[in-house]
């Protein structure tokens, strides 16, 4: 076994970063908790439709079931499929069940064939092991596979903020690849953000009339703004 494998735990799930949340005593998953290969998204019905029944397992300790990983990674990294998302994430399934069965980005490379780079094996891998929120975006079209790409790039918690970015500030694939790498040169993800003016932890919401009626006036009497009474509720509501 080399030592480009995937830092992941023997019983073959992810042993998932866990971050605090500002001034919170909440863990919130990074990365994927689920074992690789498994359909948990694309094998939803109430995510991917009629889709779920095509959904495919790869099991990485299965001979069989590996060199089906093989073949579709083949076919992921040679043929055009546009912006079918859901292709895109079961080759990432491959990818992943493929590096964990043959224990390294390279050899998961040259069991797939000539056509397929280790830099292309681990982008993918690297994409089937986001958490569940994020790949669920993902499936219904709402994150771009090749931006997810980037999200992935990306460690902790400022990957799941990147994710919700992506949804609340329609950044392009361009511009999230341009974040994730001033994110991974050090660069606060606020600040890179903002250089794209999208404020992190901003959100449009629509609320009842009758509620809207209530936060206003609480906060004027209160002489706050109403996204710390909001953030106040969420953040009892979510512990």
């Amino acid at each position: 076994m080399t030592d480009d494998r995937p830092g992941n735990s023997s019983d073959g799930r992810e042993e998932p970063e866990r971050k605090q949340t500002q001034g919170q005593n909440r863990p919130v998953p990074t990365d994927r908790e689920s074992p690789v290969g498994t359909p948990v998204i694309r094998g939803d019905e109430s995510v991917t439709g009629s889709h779920a029944r095509e959904a495919v397992q790869f099991d990485p300790d299965d001979p069989d079931s590996l060199e089906k990983a093989a073949e579709t990674v083949r076919e992921f990294a040679t043929d055009s499929h546009g912006d079918d998302h859901l292709f895109m994430l079961r080759g990432a399934a491959a990818c992943a069940a493929l590096v964990r069965g043959e224990g390294s980005y390279k050899a998961a490379a040259e069991r797939a064939g000539s056509d397929v780079t280790v830099s292309f094996i681990r982008k993918w891998a690297r994409v089937h092991d986001l958490p569940r929120s994020v790949r669920k975006q993902v499936a219904i079209g709402e994150i771009a596979p090749t931006a997810a790409k980037h999200i992935a790039r990306v460690g902790g918690e400022a990957r799941l903020l990147l994710a919700w970015a992506i949804l609340d500030g329609d950044l392009t694939v361009r511009d999230v690849r341009h974040v994730a790498s001033a994110t991974n040169d050090d660069t606060p993800l606020e600040h890179a953000l903002a250089d794209y003016d999208v404020t992190l932890g901003q959100l449009e919401l629509t609320l009842s009339p009758t509620t809207y009626r209530d936060l206003r006036r609480r906060a004027s009497i209160d002489d706050v703004h109403p996204g710390e009474i909001v953030t106040d509720a969420l953040e009892e509501y979510l512990e």
